[in-house]
This record gives C-alpha cells, structure tokens and sequence, in this order.
C-alpha cells in the first residue's frame, strides 16, 4: 500500500504542502493562511492534498505515515506581543536585570532610542530571598513560604505564565527546581518554566530573558499544538507528528510543550536544510538560501554541507540564546505595503498586508498597494493563473491603489511608481543577504545562490544583479521549499553546560562528565521519548572558547573522538584557524593564554529520507510549453516589452530558455531578465545564469553530482 508523508509551513500569507508517497512521486500546494486558527488551513491544506491525489480524505489520512509542521505560533506571538500575561520570579536584588539587559543602548549615539517593553513589567517581577554563589555553594537557602504571597498576587493578576531564573542557577539548580514544583503544585492551570530547563548556562541576563521568552509564548504555543492534536484525532489521523525547531531539527510536540521557545524560527529554518541537499546534489558545499513568502524574506547560510547556527538570536529586540540557525529575517514579502515617508521618498514594507486583507488584487478588502500589486502591474504575474487559477487577481484595482496612494503624491506615472516598488524591494532584500555574507565574512559570489518562496523567483535576477552574482537556482519546489526541508530534517536536541575555566586548570574528570551527562540525556530523550535506535545517533560536541582578557567567544564544532581522547592539541589548532576566519588574527604565535566558556551537544537521530525528487523519464520540446505572450516591464530597459511566456509545470527537462521571459507555474512564476538564460535540468529545477557571464550556459547532471560550464 502506498504511504505519505507530509510536510506542512504555515507562513503569515500562505501555507505549503508537501506530500510525498513511498514510491517517490510529489504533491505541491498552496492555500491561504487562517490567521486567527491556523490549524484550519493546516486541515484544510490536508483535504486539498488528498483530492489532488484522487484519494478518498479518510483512506489517505490512514496512508500518513508522518508530518513535518513548521509554526509561526511563538515568532508571531513575539511580532506582534500577543503572548502569555507573564510574571517572572527571581533572586533578590536582581528583579529589574530583565529590562535593564546588558546595559548598553543598541543604537548608542541616538538619545530618543527607547528600551523594548519587558515581556514581564516590573509589577509582575518578584524576588526571594536565596542566594547561590559562582561555585554553586548555597549562601542563603531558599523559603518556599515566600512563594505563598507571590502565588497569591498571580492568581488575582490572572497571570497565564511563570518563569523562574534565580541568580547562579546553572551551577546549582535546586533552588529552582524546589520554587517550580511548589509552583505547580500552588498553580495547577498555570504554564510555569525554570532556566534550568530553559537554558542552564553562565550569562544572567541571556539565561533570564531566553526563559521569560519561553514562558511567554508558552500557553499559545500548548494551546496550538492540543488543537492542532485534536483536529488530527478527529479526522482519524494515527501517524507521526513532529514539530521543526529553530536549529533545523525536528521533536515531537511534547518536547516543544517544555521549551516552546525552540520553535521562534520554527518555519525558516527549514529553508538552509533544504538547500544543503540541494546544493550537495549540484556539487557544492557551500551555499545562500533566500525566501521571500507573503510576509517576509529569509537569508541564512550553509558551510561545508552544514547549516550556520547561532546563538544570538534575537526576535523584535528580545534575547534568545538558544541554538538557532542563523536566518536574517526582514519584511519584505508579497504583502509588503507601499509608502512615503516624512520626507517623500518611496518606502517598501515591513509592515505587510498578509493573508488578511491582502494585497489590493486580492479583493479581499485591502486598499493599500503591495508588492504582489506592483508585480502584477509589470506583467510578471498573471491575473487569471495565479494559483493556478484558483485564486484570481484583480489588476485594475492594483493600478488605481498605487496610482491613487503612490504614484500621485510622488508626481510619477503608475507604471513608473510600480518599477520603483519593485526596484526598492529588491535593494531591501540585497542588503538582507549583505547582512549574512558580507557581515560574516564570505563573499556572496562564491556560494551557489538558491532561491525559494513563491515570490522569490520573481525578484531573484535583480538580486543577484546587485550583489554581482553570476546565477541561481531555481529549485523544482522552490515555492514550498520550507516545507520541503521540513521533510529532510533529523532529530536534534542541543544541550548546553557552563564551564568557565582556563585551559590550564580545566579539569578532565569533569569536562569528560560534562560531555557523558548530556550525551545520556539525548540518548534518553531520542530512543525513549522518540523512538530512535541507538545506531542512527550521532554527537556533535561544541566547544565556546576565547583568548583571556577577551569579550565574545568563538564557538566551535570539535570531534567527539577529541573530545573523548581529550586531544586539546587538535581543538587549540581549530580555534586558532576559526579565530582568524571571524576576526582576522589569530594569537597563536603569541602562546596566549585561552579559556572556556561553554560545552554544548547536539545529539542528533537520523530519520528516513523521503524520495521526493525522483526522476522524471518523459520530456518535450521547449517550444511545447510555450503560452501567449504578454507584456513585462524590463528592468535593462526601462519599460514593457512583449515576452514569452512558458508552462513550467510542462516537463521540458534539459531544455534552455532564452531571456527575457517568464515562466509560470501553479506555485509560483520565474523572472528572467534581459541579461539572463536558463536551463532547466532533469527533475524541474531551473539553473537562471548572466549571458555574459556564461554564454554558453551550463551542462547539469544530478545524478552525477555536477554542475559545469559548456
């Protein structure tokens, strides 16, 4: 019998669907977003699916075996501040540390710059009277009985939440863990949380602010996944169910349930796992994910095959600690609005229209013009296929919006005005991409450029034209491809311990402890919680170090072999070279002295990779696939030309197509400029390269992983 598996991003404008059957053949879909549930849509998207598979709804519910679901419950719950009522219980002397941070005004020179509201306000921060030391010895005990007026004062606040960060707790939690079981025990109904169990390492303001975080988004993030869990019961669903996390893996929502705050970036970090499978297929190592949705346009990085992750995340201002991939994240999307600023200079996003009302086009009650507006204005979407059809645009609205709102307060043309819209966006996401590569250190040219959402594919040569990069790809599921690397994600659970000494006094009893203690509480959560066997998991140690005297650390990757063998030689040598990479310098010659931070794990378990690009045996001409030609706006030249316009869904593999053009599909459309051709290889994904860069353009074999020139 023939199984599914499923993966499922719901975005702030879309949500996409990937389903792939045992054999190997895929279903892609899109349907709008349900805002106020959105596990409607997620339903919703489900019964698409099995009508497009021609499957009776309740025999292909029982052919799933898995679904992958990446949420933007907690990300949005932080964007717009509509979390848990929170209060925040901590030591004495040390209630306002949540709202002063780390003491320094992150833009320094501006005097009017006011500091994020706490997502605990003071009247809501209470203290106790404990104390533990830097060494973990207790100074001064802690009193339950202090926690009774505390517990009295949330019940009359109808506070929803609790964290609970007492000062030194990651040397010795058993302050906390007494205060949080005195708590649930007093607070049954109530979501309570310790840093303990958040994030057990050094950095009291990171550990506090990660935590209160956590208990912020909490309860939606619970609430979701209980409604979401109950909608599958009843409709009979009896397979798996996993939850994306922000470090590209993947948990069981039980596990998201404890420290909701791993899902912050739950649906883009997606995107890098699916184009380092992307990439290694064409022969590289190295590459740049970009995804512009309906709401916002995603950049992250992949090295040697390897997500780039991070741990100083931050969403709207607010600390997150934990291990995440490191996505930039700006608003510019399809929904992006159009403006004038104070000073008359046309502005792009982020504020956006997502799914409701909508860009003008829509019909759906917006009046504002969007970037879907002006692309429909200069001919690169199709008013009666968007959607395939399914969803039909007005044009002549989209006009009259940015004629009215724009084009007139600025003395331009509507044409002119929607060529800026789309001009603006572009730079918008360019600096975007700036931000992770050039910021970092890599040089954007050297990495293969892959573009995803349904809106990417639109604006990708004007990217690329501005940072100077020669070609990108296409993928065959670039308009879902989150959800696509949802379905290519393993399980992964990181752990942290803080263990701040020098090298010289580092004490190899407890280092090595440190490693087996979180090794076996991976071990545990992945074969007995999860269901792994213990032959398809995998340790990756990282090791947080920096030369004495020194503010920020490097943090590492190491072997577990050096680890195990305490071979400190080989980790010197790679800190040194990662060290000189980030900053520079390195000084090794200088035989200076390095200190520890941080031990981390992340235990991983591989999971069944889902055949879902099999190969496609029958093809036809290029010119089978052509469709009546219509006018574009080219940005070389300055105005509209008469374009051809090809089916993208028809399968026209090996077959190179000559710009300009625009090639359409259901999900999404492609763009390509005067300046650039493409090729299409043999599962659907479209390699777009600058003429002049490559006038011969490319020869692609996938099955022999490699990509070169004619």
């Amino acid at each position: 019998m023939t199984r599914f598996k499923l993966g499922i991003d719901i975005g702030g404008t879309f949500t996409d669907l990937i389903c792939v059957s045992s054999e190997g053949k895929t279903s892609v879909h899109k349907t709008l977003s349900t805002p106020h549930d959105a596990s409607i849509g997620f339903i919703t998207g489900i019964r698409d699916i099995a009508e497009m598979t021609g499957i009776p709804f309740e025999k292909f519910v029982s052919c799933i075996d898995t679904i992958v679901h990446g949420t933007t419950v907690a990300t949005n719950a932080l964007l717009t501040l509509k979390g848990a009522k929170t209060a925040l219980i901590t030591t004495k002397g040390f209630r306002d540390a949540l709202e002063m941070r780390r003491g320094i005004r992150e833009e320094q020179f501006n005097n009017h710059y006011k500091n994020v509201s706490p997502l605990a306000p003071r009247y809501l921060r209470f203290t106790v009277d404990e104390r533990i030391d830097s060494e973990g010895k207790v100074l001064k005990k802690l009193d339950t009985k202090e926690l009774l007026s505390i517990i009295k004062k949330i019940k009359e606040e109808n506070v929803e939440s609790v964290a609970v960060c007492f000062m030194n707790s990651y040397k010795n939690p058993s302050h906390e863990k007494q205060a949080i079981n005195y708590l649930r025990k007093n607070l049954k109904d109530r979501f309570i949380t310790a840093s303990f169990e958040v994030l057990p390492s050094i950095r009291f303001y990171e550990r506090v602010s990660t935590t209160t975080v956590s208990a912020f988004v909490g309860p939606i993030v619970a609430r979701y996944l209980d409604n979401l869990t109950q909608k599958l019961t009843h409709i009979h669903y009896k397979g798996t169910l996993l939850i994306m996390q922000s470090n590209g893996g993947v948990v069981v929502p039980e596990q998201v349930k404890k420290n909701p705050a791993v899902t912050v970036l739950s649906g883009p970090a997606a995107a890098p796992t699916a184009g380092a499978f992307y990439a290694n297929m064409l022969g590289y190592k190295n590459c740049i994910t970009v995804d512009m949705g309906g709401t916002s346009f995603d950049a992250a990085l992949v090295i040697e095959n390897q997500c780039v992750t991070s741990t100083e995340g931050k969403i709207n201002r607010y600390r997150i600690a934990l291990p995440s991939l490191d996505i930039i994240t700006i608003g510019a999307g399809g929904g992006s609005i159009g403006w004038i600023n104070d000073g008359g200079l046309l502005q792009m996003g982020p504020q956006s229209a997502g799914a409701m009302p909508g860009p003008v086009c829509y019909e759906r009650g917006g009046i504002l013009p969007t970037c879907t507006d002006a692309d429909i204005m200069l001919g690169y979407l199709n008013p009666d296929f968007f959607a395939g059809g399914k969803l039909k645009l007005n044009k002549a609205k989209s006009e009259k919006a940015i004629k009215t709102e724009l084009a007139v307060k600025l003395g331009l043309s509507a044409l002119e005005t929607a060529a800026g819209m789309y001009r603006i966006i572009n730079s918008n996401m360019a600096q975007g991409v700036r931000e992770i590569s050039v910021e970092r250190g890599y040089d954007p040219r050297e990495f293969l450029f892959i573009v995803a959402g349904g809106a990417g594919s639109i604006h990708a040569s004007e990217i690329c034209k501005e940072l100077e990069i020669p070609m990108f790809l296409v993928p065959n599921v670039s308009s879902i491809f989150c959800a696509a690397g949802m379905l290519l994600g393993d399980l992964k659970h990181d752990y942290i311990r803080s263990y701040y000494t020098s090298f010289i006094n580092l004490d190899r009893n407890k280092f090595l402890t440190l490693f087996n203690e979180m090794k076996a509480e991976g071990t545990h959560a992945l074969v007995v919680d999860e269901g792994v066997s213990s032959e398809k998991i995998s340790y990756y140690p990282i090791l947080d170090i920096r030369y004495i005297g020194q503010y920020h650390e490097v943090q590492m990757e190491v072997t577990w072999e050096d680890v195990m063998t305490f071979n400190l030689k080989n980790i010197f040598e790679l800190f040194h070279k990662e060290h000189n990479r980030q900053f520079g310098y390195s000084l090794k010659e200088e035989d200076t002295e390095m200190e520890l931070i941080n031990v981390r794990l992340r235990v991983v378990g591989k999971t069944e990779r889902p055949k879902f690009l099999s190969l496609e045996t029958k093809t036809m001409p290029v010119e089978a696939a052509l469709k009546e030609p219509r006018k574009v706006y080219i940005p070389e030249l300055k105005r509209m030309k008469l374009v051809p316009i090809y089916d993208g869904d028809k399968p026209i593999f090996g077959a190179r197509i000559k710009g300009p053009c625009v090639i359409e599909k259901i999900t999404t459309s492609i763009f390509l400029s005067e300046n650039y051709d493409g090729v299409v290889d043999d599962f659907g994904s479209i390699m777009v390269y600058e003429k002049k860069i490559f006038p011969d353009g490319f020869s692609l074999n996938i099955k022999q992983n490699r990509i070169h020139e004619n």
